[in-house]
């Protein structure tokens, strides 16, 4: 028997209630995604409100407080307990004035004869008086916490050479002997008038094994107190696998 086919009244119908099905679909997924979407950047506008309320000049010291590695010897915020010989600086920031905080980073606190001791480095002529000036705000407000001025992460279980070139940056290495080791940065007062690089055939001529280059990060070169740029003792802040890993990654620099 031959099977009688839908009249065309039939198929529009079909065909409209189809279309509004459709389109009452897309409605509901439209109001879930704006739905969504409006609960989602709730909490980033409200943590854009946050970070705005940070003195720009505040969060530009918090994160210069991580660069050079401030951080590293005083503490995350300046709170201390990296080595009995650092102080906090949260104890010891409000007893200082503006005047004398700046002295300190431009200047350095003296020179000890014993490189298990750290000091603090001479940093006038790396740092620039604006820096200074933030890192004083900085350490003025109390050292709070700023987002994302956190030292760089160490990449682990990927080999010493890894882990060294990051810990370059986190030491602060980076600011004084350059990228990749290759130096020029100024010191007028010193003999060659620059910071001497970590690389080049001079540097692994007369630091010619592990030893040697693992002493000189411990042991620093200080020359004198500011303008003259000194190295700081990192004995006792940095870890001998630290060491070990930041001496794979210098091995890994030019050697002419």
């Amino acid at each position: 028997m031959k099977q009688r086919g839908w009249s065309a009244d039939v198929i529009a119908a079909v065909t409209l209630l189809a279309a509004l099905t459709f389109a009452a679909a897309l409605a509901a997924i439209g109001f879930y995604v704006g739905h969504k979407t409006r609960g989602s950047t709730a909490t980033p506008a409200t943590t854009r409100a946050a970070v705005a309320t940070i003195d720009p000049q505040v969060a530009a010291g918090a994160h210069q407080f991580v660069a050079f590695a401030c951080a590293q010897c005083h503490g995350m915020g300046g709170t201390g307990g990296v080595s009995p010989d650092v102080p906090a600086l949260t104890q010891i920031g409000p007893q200082l004035t503006s005047a004398q905080l700046r002295s300190v980073i431009d200047h350095g606190m003296g020179v000890s004869a014993n490189p298990a001791k750290p000091f603090m480095p001479v940093w006038g002529n790396v740092i620039s008086s604006r820096q200074v000036d933030d890192l004083v705000a900085y350490i003025r407000a109390g050292l709070p916490a700023v987002p994302d001025a956190v030292p760089v992460a160490i990449p682990q279980g990927q080999g010493a050479e890894v882990a060294g070139a990051a810990l370059y940056v986190k030491y602060g290495c980076i600011n004084c002997h350059g990228p990749n080791g290759l130096g020029g940065v100024p010191n007028p007062q010193s003999p060659d008038k620059t910071i001497p690089p970590l690389s080049g055939a001079d540097f692994f001529k007369q630091f010619n094994t592990d030893a040697k280059i693992i002493d000189f990060i411990r042991s620093g070169s200080v020359l004198g107190r500011q303008p003259i740029v000194s190295m700081p003792h990192w004995g006792g802040i940095i870890s001998d696998p630290d060491l070990r890993a930041l001496v794979a990654y210098i091995k890994t620099l030019k050697t002419a």
